[in-house]
């Protein structure tokens, strides 16, 4: 049982982008089970909700999808976009090329869904202006520092706001997952990368920490199941 009392840099496999395509591709689909089953991609929609309540439905919005994987939430946001009638752009951006080539073939049907191949701690990115940002389980992957960063950035970039999905670290968490991951699952990555994702992931004080220190004062954060934040961070600040 490693100290859950801190939060671990070890790296995760799924960041080595030089992975084999195939243990990607399990590991994205069965990563897709989970949150399907465990209702994680909901809390992303949740601040969607609350971003988009006064919205005029008649201006279109761009939405990032910061570390859109197999585009699993895009797919996700579109549906729920189109049924409360916005009119709407997504933009899937990621790091790694398989990550977009894969989203990419998995949402074909979707015309408002493009990508962008980008680092979001390039200075290129830095170009890209969005009315909403969605981080769905992407936080967890970077050191307080280069969050922190990162949150100055999109500070800058969000017209409207950011949304952050992330892990709650706690004991049960990371219990619960290891079980599951180790019943049902058969990705070795998954089995590796999600326990660890829990002991990478955040205190209630770190994230509110994380935001002050990126000058950030108007947010809202929530608990949800299955031990999730959902952090709305409205835009622009003073």
């Amino acid at each position: 049982m490693p100290d859950l009392s801190y939060r671990s840099n070890q790296p995760e496999l799924i960041d080595d982008f030089e992975l084999d395509n195939d243990a990607l591709r399990q590991n994205l689909e069965e990563l897709a089970l989970i949150n399907q089953y465990l209702g994680g991609n909901q809390v992303t929609i949740g601040g969607l909700k609350a971003l988009l309540k006064n919205h005029d439905k008649s201006k279109a919005i761009v939405i990032g999808d910061l570390g859109c994987g197999g585009g699993d939430m895009l797919k996700l946001m579109a549906r729920w976009l189109q049924k409360k009638g916005y009119k709407s752009k997504l933009v899937g951006i990621d790091a790694n090329d398989f990550m977009i080539d894969f989203a990419q073939k998995r949402t074909q049907s979707f015309p408002d869904i493009s990508y962008l191949h980008e680092n979001v701690f390039a200075e290129s990115f830095q170009q890209h202006t969005f009315d909403i940002v969605g981080m769905t389980l992407f936080c967890h992957h970077f050191t307080d520092e280069q969050l922190i960063r990162l949150f100055e950035l999109l500070k800058k970039q969000c017209r409207l706001g950011f949304v952050i999905n992330d892990i709650h670290r706690h004991w049960f968490a990371y219990h619960s997952i290891a079980w599951i991951t180790k019943l049902f699952l058969k990705s070795y990555l998954v089995k590796h990368d999600a326990k660890l994702s829990v002991w990478r992931a955040f205190k209630k004080s770190e994230i509110v920490s994380l935001l002050e220190k990126a000058g950030i004062h108007h947010y809202r954060i929530r608990w949800r199941w299955a031990f999730r934040w959902e952090i709305v961070v409205v835009t622009p600040q003073e």
